[in-house]
């Protein structure tokens, strides 16, 4: 069962603007990755599943979090159907997502007040989302669409909250121009938590690029 509510997720995504994505089988080695996100700043966690027996790994992470890291928010991405949405959601999951929409796993989170955030790549999929109960919409692959689609997404539908994930990096010239597009937050994976840093155990680098990025995007905001 979730530990966090639905506002309390989607104000966390909105307010510190930033939601680190990460899987690794190896769950002592995710312990660490989750210390040095939640050191830097970090409140949410997207655990990426991607490999076998994946929900372990989340399980056992989760209930570190839990347990450690008190505020830490761990939701699920990369999730492909209803079925595994309501594993998640029965192992603690605050937040699920999708790479594309899927109305069965909208279903399933708004019955127990889960957000769900589905990758979208049209105004079409915009909508049909948020009328089924969509709060923030992943744009996804954003490298395909770019700050110009959140522009002209936002004009007729300033009410439409969109999250990038995928062409969005730590660079302030990214960052700047996807937010002042008007992206609510933005999703962030291998340019924040790179093969290198995961290679060389570099967690005290990664806490710093956390907390870089994040006092970036709060610049970002204010000026």
């Amino acid at each position: 069962m979730a530990r966090y509510t639905r506002i309390e997720v989607i104000n966390t995504m909105i307010g510190t603007g930033m939601v680190p994505l990460f899987y690794h089988p190896d769950v002592e080695l995710g312990k660490k990755v989750l210390k040095a996100c939640y050191d830097g700043g970090a409140r949410l966690m997207e655990f990426t599943s991607r490999g076998d027996f994946a929900y372990e790994v989340f399980a056992e992470l989760n209930k570190y979090a839990l347990k450690e890291l008190p505020g830490m928010m761990m939701g699920v991405g990369s999730v492909t159907d209803a079925a595994a949405a309501s594993l998640y959601i029965q192992l603690g999951a605050n937040f699920v997502v999708t790479a594309s929409l899927k109305e069965d796993v909208a279903l399933v989170c708004n019955r127990r007040k889960i957000p769900y955030s589905p990758g979208c790549g049209s105004l079409t999929e915009i909508n049909r989302a948020e009328e089924l109960g969509v709060e923030i919409v992943k744009l996804f692959p954003g490298s395909v669409y770019g700050p110009e689609f959140v522009k002209a997404i936002k004009g007729p539908q300033p009410w439409t909250s969109i999250m990038p994930t995928g062409g969005v990096s730590t660079e302030e010239d990214n960052l700047k121009d996807w937010f002042g597009a008007g992206v609510s937050c933005v999703g962030l994976g291998s340019q924040l938590i790179g093969k290198e840093v995961l290679k060389n155990g570099d967690f005290m680098g990664l806490e710093q690029n956390v907390k870089e990025t994040l006092a970036l995007i709060a610049k970002i905001r204010t000026t």
